[in-house]
């Protein structure tokens, strides 16, 4: 085995999920690690702008959509009492013991941490606009890209008005608008939605596509759209905004469906939530050999090295999907790229999560790219109507379903809406990742009762052999 190279000198650019796994097992490998980010402490737009304080204010909405439901089960509540003020002081607790508590473990592993802005003057090369004041111009042996992504802006929607956000805007929770319109049906503008609806906004959504969550199986979206339908006013499929104004009083907003319908509505706000684009404008990459696509993203090899062999980038400035938890892997793999491990990266499953709720997670092939790819597949699904669990909370609307070759029984995806999928689906990377068959799940004892054996029966299912509903066997 090649002697590992940890005496190296590395600079990590951006403080994000990815950034700071790479410095933090890069430092604790041994090597001498700078991250340089303009926060405060590490964390990155996840922590900062993004997965954290989105969630903290989800577990709110959830908390009041649930005391709403339970007049079901004979406990009436009072009506909520939002206080803003200590609703974002909440979300900004979270956020803050987060990001200081990588800070601490900064020091811990002796990272400099550096607060500025980055430059790059060559390959190896790095000069930091400290945010205290003064330059620092520091060389090293390899350099770690993670910048992250921005919000993508339409051109249309820069009409200079507050009332115009994006997600950022919209995580400040400024105030509660009577009328919020959601540009944008992905799980970003889902999830944001949820919260303004159930904080007391009245929110509709527009997506140009015919559903929402475009790219998930549509059997998992349908519950989800279902109770949508419910907390929005309205969801609008197959429109497009084509004119927006402020009136000095609200937003003027005009539509048209693809049947070429058009409408005008008022609303106090527009979250605009549109996908995101990779930061990849670095200053001074032009004097290095990285390379960019034609779609803005960093093109890297399977160990994360660009056409530069002194610079390796990882997260959403590499390319889809933009994930948290696929950029701290990436991170880690470039880092023992750089050690001298044989690794890459080249996982069989990157789960993804949309945290509304009910929730839907997938990981794997999904139906829908099987279909597109025309690859045969068997799909084994169990619905949560029979689920002893499900019923206990009320929430019988999921759905859990297998992805299953038909001639290996390999479990090639797994898909799940409803309460807590989320949490559910690492058991279905684990069976996807140890190349798992479906016997393999069928005969894993999971304790009942629990949502969670729902993916045992999916199992079973697949043989006709599931204990709570009827399904002969698929000859």
């Amino acid at each position: 085995m090649a002697e590992l190279k940890t005496n190296q000198k590395i600079a990590v650019v951006g403080g994000g999920p990815g950034g700071y796994a790479a410095a933090f097992l890069a430092a604790d490998l041994g090597m001498t690690v700078t991250l340089i980010d303009v926060e405060i402490n590490p964390g990155g737009v996840c922590l900062y702008r993004g997965c954290i304080p989105s969630k903290a204010m989800l577990h709110v909405a959830k908390l009041i959509e649930e005391a709403k439901h339970a007049t079901n089960w004979g406990v009436t509540f009072q009506p909520p009492q939002i206080d803003l003020d200590r609703l974002r002081s909440f979300k900004e607790g979270v956020v803050k013991k987060l990001t200081g508590g990588l800070g601490q473990l900064s020091k811990q592993r002796k990272v400099n941490y550096m607060q500025g802005k980055a430059s790059l003057v060559d390959s190896c090369t790095i000069r930091v606009e400290k945010t205290a004041g003064g330059e620092e111009t520091l060389h090293f042996d390899r350099i770690i890209l993670a910048t992250g992504s921005r919000p993508a802006v339409i051109p249309a929607f820069n009409i200079g008005s507050p009332r115009v956000m994006d997600s950022t805007g919209a995580l400040n929770l400024e105030e509660i608008p009577k009328r919020l319109l959601v540009v944008g049906g992905g799980y970003i503008g889902l999830e944001l939605g949820s919260v303004y609806a159930a904080v007391g906004s009245k929110v509709s959504v527009v997506e140009m596509t015919p559903g929402l969550l475009p790219g998930a199986d549509r059997d998992l979206v349908a519950p989800l759209q279902k109770r949508l339908s419910g907390m929005f006013e309205a969801i609008m499929l197959n429109t497009t905004v084509t004119g927006i104004e402020d009136t000095g009083s609200g937003i003027k907003v005009k539509f048209k469906t693809t049947e070429g319908k058009e409408e005008e509505q008022n609303y106090d706000r527009v979250l605009v939530s549109v996908g995101r684009k990779p930061n990849s404008q670095i200053p001074g990459l032009e004097k290095t050999r990285v390379k960019v696509n034609e779609k803005g993203f960093i093109k890297v090899n399977s160990q994360l090295m660009t056409d530069d062999p002194f610079i390796y980038a990882i997260g959403d400035v590499v390319g889809e999907p933009m994930l948290a938890h696929k950029a701290s892997h990436e991170g880690r793999t470039a880092v023992e790229a750089i050690a001298g491990e044989k690794v890459a990266f080249e996982p069989q499953a990157i789960p993804a999560v949309v945290f509304t709720d009910p929730e839907i997670a997938w990981a794997g092939l999904t139906e829908t790219q099987a279909q597109n790819e025309g690859r045969e597949v068997t799909v084994a699904k169990f619905p949560w109507a029979a689920s002893g669990r499900a019923m206990t909370i009320d929430r019988t609307e999921g759905l859990t379903k297998l992805i299953i070759d038909p001639h290996s029984e390999r479990v090639l995806g797994v898909g799940i809406c409803g309460a807590g999928a989320g949490e559910m689906i690492a058991e279905g990377v684990v069976a996807i990742e140890m190349g798992a068959l479906a016997s393999d799940i069928k005969l894993s004892i999971h304790p009942h009762p629990t949502l969670s054996e729902t993916i045992m029966e999916a199992a079973e299912v697949f043989y006709g052999q599931s204990t709570h509903i009827y399904r002969p066997k698929r000859k």
